[in-house]
Order: structure tokens, then sequence, then C-alpha cells
């Protein structure tokens, strides 16, 4: 954990600001921060219109009664996204950028729930066809319908196929 933090905090601000000083170099300083405030706006109206999307996601997947994991994890993305647009950087703002954009965002998503489903699970048949088409490769449970009613006046009862019994 402590390289990664380490990675976080110290090495990513400083290969940014050796981007940012290259790129204020070759451009100028002035194209430099204007560039770098213009990317951060539009940034925040795509994680807006983005993160609405994922909204609507997720309310129509618990309306029909799915499961929203997919649509969680695609809304994380979109803040995680929104967070490195925000930050003032050109490599945050390629990796955010590609955080929020839906297709990369889609793959994403289907990364890391590879990544974080059990081996046992994945291996499972009918999970790859289910996740394409909707459908499971089970096959159909048959079942008989039975009724049973009782008897009118409690003197004698009916099995369940309508018979007196004694």
């Amino acid at each position: 954990m402590l390289p990664l933090l380490i990675l976080a905090f110290i090495a990513i601000p400083i290969v940014e600001l050796a981007v940012i000083l290259r790129v204020g170099a070759w451009l100028g300083w002035w194209p430099t921060l204007v560039v770098l405030m213009v990317d951060s706006v539009l940034g925040a109206v795509l994680v807006k219109h983005e993160g609405r999307r994922a909204w609507d996601a997720f309310r129509n997947a618990i309306a029909e009664a799915r499961w929203p994991g997919d649509e969680v994890a695609q809304g994380a993305f979109v803040l995680v996204g929104g967070a490195l647009l925000l930050t003032p950087g050109f490599l945050t703002d390629v990796v955010g950028l590609l955080a929020v954009l839906a297709p990369t965002r889609a793959v994403l998503s289907r990364w890391l729930r590879r990544r974080l489903t059990p081996e046992p699970l994945r291996r499972t048949p009918h999970r790859d066809r289910t996740e394409r088409t909707g459908r499971t490769n089970r096959p159909p449970i048959d079942v008989e319908v039975v009724s049973v009613e009782r008897p009118d006046d409690g003197s004698s009862s009916r099995d369940a196929s309508g018979e007196p019994t004694p």
C-alpha cells in the first residue's frame, strides 16, 4: 500500500509538472494555462452529463429489479474520472477522460468485474452466455399445477382430482 501512496502523492504530481512545463515551453505559458482551464470546464460539463446518464441507468436497473453492480461501477468511474479531470494536468485529464466516456467506462467496468469476481464464479458455464444474451443455459423447470379445493360442507373431502375421499 505504501508504494501506491508514494506513486499517488509524489510521483504523479512530479510527472504532471514536468509535462505542464514541457507543454508550456512549446505553446507558451498563457496558452497552456488557458488549455488547462478550458479542459477543466469541459471536463466538468462532461462529468455532469455522463453522471446523469450513469444515475439514470442505476435507477432503471433498480426499477427493473436487476442487480445494479455494473451501474454502480460505472458511476464510480464517472466520479473518479471527474476528480481527475478537475485536477490540473494533462496526464490526469487523459486518464479522467477515459474513465468518464461511456465506451471506455464500459470496458473498465467489465475489466473490474472480471478482476473482482472469484475464480469459481468466472468458470460457471452459464455466466458468459447470460451476460451476452440475458438468457441462461439452465434447463426449464418442469412443474405440475394441482388445484386443491376445500369441502363445501365439511362432511366430505376431495382429493386433487376432484374425487370424494372416504
